[in-house]
């Protein structure tokens, strides 16, 4: 009984403590209390990180520098912890503004904290400047009281794109934090300067910041395990320290992997210790750029080191990084919004300081800050139309021994440099910055690939029977367990496969069909590709994407040589005419006539032989000598000057027709009596002529529409070497073949067989891929 009174009495305390205790959080949201005449600024950040450590204390070092030494009142700083939850951080801004009654708050480095902080901010008026690089550009507009005090990290994306550029990567692979901000914000940055930069993405991997390490390393096995060794990663330092553990004992910190690392990053890898900086060897980084020699920075440098070590005694590191920096110039922009707004006061000099800053509204507040215009520590503090002017010079930095290195600077529109001064030299290409120690310490540069030890090959279909197996064979194992595939366009595409600079695993599956079939099955994407001899035609294009052709265009005839049957007795008759050798024996017996009657007339042959004997015997003397001219000359036996000249005449005549004749009889015999007669396509069509050509090609229709031979008169042949036995056989009168095709038919059958009419031109041989033609 006694335990049953202690119990109800003790259930009753605590429902009265918790009535209390809701009604003291009620009365800080409902009732706006007295104000305070204490000017103070409130401040949430996540004191479990290093980042909001040096935070806290970057902003008191500001508000004591812009304070210290004039006659105003130092604001108080007022910090709470959100650590990192987002509820814990509402409650803070609650009860800064409802019971600290600040002037502003300023932190928050993560986006869901901004958002439900910038609410509270709004509802209540009090300005919200926010230290987070993932508010998007369209908060504004809906939360008039939010200011985003943190330089746009997008230019950092076209530094990571412009390295992979530089050594001429292909392909990468993304591995990011999968929070909102970078799905919806900077990621998609990446993806454009990618494109932009000739690179495309292999993969991208998405990875949680409470993933265990047994979770994370199943990934990155799946990604090691494909052809693409490029890794980008952008994630913040404690999922990126945990990528680069397990990456390490899973064999991807080797030779031929490459890793870059963003900002998010870099920015803290002075904070590592030693067992994280073993595990990131030979990683490239961008890493925020701001003047380190300047006096600004040196006076700071030390205040915040004495400030650190004051509030956190026992951390190790104690210098500060750009987040400190931002933090200082976002605390700045306040402290001036605040003290310009008392120097502004017509009536300051009736009120006291601390009373005329807290008369200050939200709104003016909101306003002095968007108008800053100063040369903070992490470079210049400006707005233009709402947006912090955002970084555009980055360190690029190497990891290696115990620490990094910086190799020079990314410049936006400039490219890289070693130096940023004005007479520095910018390249595109960072090759020049000098050697960069890569995974696994070689000193050559990365393919950037390797062939995968588990990756889908890609399937590229290629034809099972085609009429000219000099272009494209399969042949198949004694076994029948596998194919060779070989030809001319095998290796076409096997020399194409060595410019590129990553591994394509492929494998060829034989199709027994058209072409046209064929082309079709990467458009139903059966194939993923189409290796053969594809004429480029235009209803091919419909199903897929052709690459640069590799081979000659155009359609051309082919035909027989037809052979005379020619009676070689008299084959040296063939060079001149019948009529043509009459006239030249005429004209021979005409000037031996001539010469003779000039010989016999002459009185010095008064007693010679000429002029003696009978008819017969003189008509026989002139025949000889007529045809004795043909053989010899015998311009020394005439005795008259009238006959020499007449010979001489005759001579030039028949030294005329002998060249021509000699020339003439060795065409005939080289010729051997072969038809020169040509066919053309229209004859063809007129006698109904039967014409050959490739059954699975495009030349059927090509025939049938384009030269309108009729369907029955197209013989559709299966086999090069049928084309010559159908010749022959006089089965069909002509053929059409591709010029590919028929310089190879021509090449195998030298005699018998020649081209005729006009080449009709094609688009050529091509290969069919389902993407991009395969080139990089």
């Amino acid at each position: 009984m006694a335990r049953k009174k202690l119990a109800s009495c003790c259930f009753k305390l605590l429902l009265l403590t918790s009535l209390i205790a809701w009604s003291t959080v009620l009365s800080l949201d409902s009732s706006p209390g007295k104000q305070s005449e204490e000017l103070s600024i409130g401040g949430i950040v996540d004191l479990t990180t290093h980042i909001g450590k040096e935070e806290r204390a970057a902003m008191q070092v500001a508000i004591e520098d812009l304070f210290s030494g004039v006659d105003l009142n130092s604001p108080t700083l007022l910090v709470k912890d959100s650590r990192g939850e987002p509820t814990r951080a509402v409650s803070s801004a609650k009860i800064l503004i409802k019971k600290n009654h600040v002037a502003a708050i300023v932190g928050l480095r993560t986006w869901p904290e901004t958002f439900f902080v910038a609410e509270v901010g709004n509802k209540s008026k009090v300005p919200i400047i926010s230290l987070s690089n993932e508010v998007p550009s369209w908060s504004d507009s809906n939360r008039p009281f939010l200011v985003n005090a943190a330089r746009g990290q997008f230019a950092q994306m076209k530094a990571v794109a412009d390295i992979i550029s530089s050594w001429k990567w292909r392909k990468v692979n993304v591995i990011y934090e999968d929070i909102n901000s970078a799905v919806s914000g900077i990621v998609p940055y990446l993806i454009s300067a990618l494109q932009d930069a000739g690179a495309e993405i292999s993969e991208l991997l998405p990875l949680t910041p409470t993933l265990s390490d047994r979770s994370l390393s199943e990934s990155l096995r799946n990604v090691k395990n494909g052809q693409c060794r490029v890794q980008i990663v952008h994630a913040s330092a404690p999922l990126a320290t945990k990528i680069f553990r397990n990456a390490k004992r899973i064999g991807m910190m080797e030779k031929e992997f490459v890793w870059i690392t963003t900002v998010d990053t870099m920015n803290l890898i002075d904070t590592f210790d030693t067992s994280i900086i073993s595990s990131m060897q030979g990683v490239l980084g961008v890493k925020s750029y701001y003047s380190n020699s300047t006096e600004k920075f040196q006076q700071f440098h030390l205040k915040f080191n004495s400030k650190f070590r004051e509030l956190y005694p026992r951390e190790p590191f104690y210098e500060p990084c750009v987040y400190a920096l931002q933090a200082y110039d976002a605390m700045r922009a306040v402290s001036l919004a605040l003290k310009d707004g008392v120097n502004s006061s017509k009536s300051f000099r009736n009120s006291t300081n601390n009373s005329l800053m807290l008369s200050i509204s939200g709104e003016k507040i909101v306003s002095r800050i968007s108008e800053s215009n100063f040369q903070g520590l992490a470079g210049a503090f400006n707005f233009q139309k709402g947006i912090l002017s955002r970084e555009r010079i980055f360190r690029i930095i190497n990891v290696v021994g115990r620490s990094y290195r910086e190799i020079g600077y990314w410049t936006e529109k400039l490219g890289f440099s070693e130096s940023t001064g004005a007479a520095s030299k910018y390249s595109k290409s960072m090759s020049r910055l000098g050697q960069v120690s890569w995974p696994g310490h070689p000193w050559s540069v990365p393919r950037g690939w390797a062939v995968p030890t588990s990756a889908e090959p890609l399937k590229i279909g290629v034809p099972a029977s085609n009429p000219h197996r000099e272009f494209v064979d399969i042949v198949y194992d004694q076994f029948g367990r596998g194919i060779v595939v070989k030809g001319f366009s095998i290796n076409v595409f096997d020399a194409t496969l060595k410019f590129l600079p990553y591994h394509l695993p492929h494998i060829f599956v034989p199709f027994n069909g058209t072409y046209d079939s064929l082309v079709e099955q990467v458009k139903l994407q059966n194939y993923d590709a189409v290796v053969a001899d594809t004429a480029i035609v235009a209803k091919r294009f419909q199903c897929g994407e052709f690459s640069q052709p590799y081979a000659d265009s155009g359609l051309q005839m082919l035909i027989i040589v037809r052979t005379k049957n020619i009676n070689r007795a008299w084959l040296f008759t063939k060079p001149f005419s019948t009529s043509m050798w009459i006239t030249i024996g005429i004209i021979n017996i005409y000037n031996g006539f001539v010469v003779w009657l000039i010989e016999r007339n002459d009185e010095r042959n008064r007693d010679a032989e000429i002029r003696r004997g009978s008819l017969l015997k003189q008509i026989g003397y002139m025949l000889y000598s007529a045809f004795k001219t043909l053989f010899s000359l015998n311009v020394d036996n005439l005795s008259s000057n009238l006959s020499r000249i007449v010979m001489v005449v005759w001579l030039f005549l028949a030294l005329v027709l002998t060249q021509s004749f000699t020339a003439s009889l060795s065409a005939i015999f080289s010729d051997q009596g072969n038809d020169p007669a040509t066919v053309d396509v229209e004859t063809l069509r007129k006698t109904g002529a039967k014409i050959g050509c490739d059954g699975g090609s495009f030349v059927v229709a090509y025939l049938r529409d384009v030269l309108n031979i009729h369907h029955d008169n197209i013989v559709r042949i299966y086999s090069g070497d049928d084309y010559a036995q159908a010749l022959i056989n006089e089965e069909i009168a002509a053929a059409y073949l591709e010029v590919p095709y028929l310089k190879v038919f021509l090449a195998k059958y030298c005699k018998g067989f020649t081209t005729s009419g006009p080449i009709y031109k094609v688009g050529g041989s091509g290969f069919v891929s389902i993407v991009s033609p395969l080139t990089p």
